[in-house]
């Protein structure tokens, strides 16, 4: 017979587990919400909403509390799990990130904006927030999109190639100084080893993905699945022949790009160029 699986009746959805966790371990130590602020830091009602699973917060907090609870790599664990679960996402989003999380190569064209695994968390927030997220649910999105990130980092993260329209590099941000954060961003990401970032220039004209945006992943079983999204819809591309199409389109529109390294310094001029803010 096989073994009887153990029933522990915590949840196995990552954020609410994570949620169960952290107020599991609180309780078991019999600390109020302002006793464990007081010992750990950040305000009482930060624990409050990670309790209910309002929030995520940063991995900091996590590792902090693996710390406090003797618990090392628990907490960051099942953080890591929750801020990269793709049942956080919209239902015509799900089966993507299912698919993004097992890639073993990933490219992308950006029309307007940067792909969310090279945006900050600033640059997140306010792309979000101009869809209509507000409150609990913008900062839901914000840890998703952002916890993301940890696809390219590791030992050995899948190599990312990006395209980036010009028009992502003009639309900014209010503030200047968050521009010139998610400008820094960009440059510090295109001098990693496993991204290879290209600027696509206004004066490469017309092509085949001029209002499109399009991801290709490429799985481990050695098919590539494409995502593209404009205005209106997204849609996931699993047929060869279809995908195979949308590639050779993409090959040409990178053959159109400038190199890594003129991109680099094109990022850097634009970087040079952003206002100072005035100072208070």
């Amino acid at each position: 017979m096989p073994p009887r699986r153990v029933i522990t009746g915590r949840s196995q959805e990552p954020r609410r587990r994570y949620a169960e966790e952290l107020r599991l371990l609180r309780n078991e130590r019999g600390l109020t919400l302002k006793k464990l602020s007081e010992v750990v830091g950040w305000d009482p009602s930060l624990f409050g909403k990670l309790e209910s699973g309002a929030t995520m917060g940063s991995p900091e907090v996590a590792q902090a509390l693996d710390h406090h609870y003797g618990t090392p790599g628990l907490l960051l664990a099942l953080w890591e799990l929750a801020v990269g679960d793709p049942m956080q996402f919209k239902e015509q989003y799900r089966r993507y990130m299912i698919l993004e999380s097992e890639a073993a190569c990933l490219w992308h064209y950006a029309v307007s904006r940067p792909p969310g695994l090279l945006q900050t968390v600033t640059y997140a927030r306010e792309a979000l927030a101009s869809g209509g997220a507000i409150g609990s649910e913008l900062d839901q999105q914000v840890e998703a999109r952002v916890g993301r990130q940890l696809l390219l980092e590791g030992s050995d993260p899948p190599p990312f190639r990006v395209i980036l329209s010009e028009a992502v590099l003009l639309t900014t941000l209010r503030g200047p100084g968050a521009w010139r954060e998610q400008l820094q961003f960009l440059a510090e990401s295109a001098e990693r080893p496993n991204v290879t970032l290209h600027v696509l220039p206004f004066s490469a004209g017309q092509h085949g993905l001029t209002n499109t945006d399009v991801m290709f992943l490429r799985l481990l079983d050695g098919r590539t699945v494409a995502y593209t999204e404009n205005d209106v819809r997204g849609e996931l591309m699993e047929e060869s022949s279809r995908v195979e199409r949308i590639q050779r389109i993409y090959d040409a529109v990178r053959d159109l790009a400038l190199s890594p390294a003129d991109s680099l310094k094109f990022i850097l001029r634009m970087l040079e160029e952003v206002p100072c803010e005035p100072s208070t």
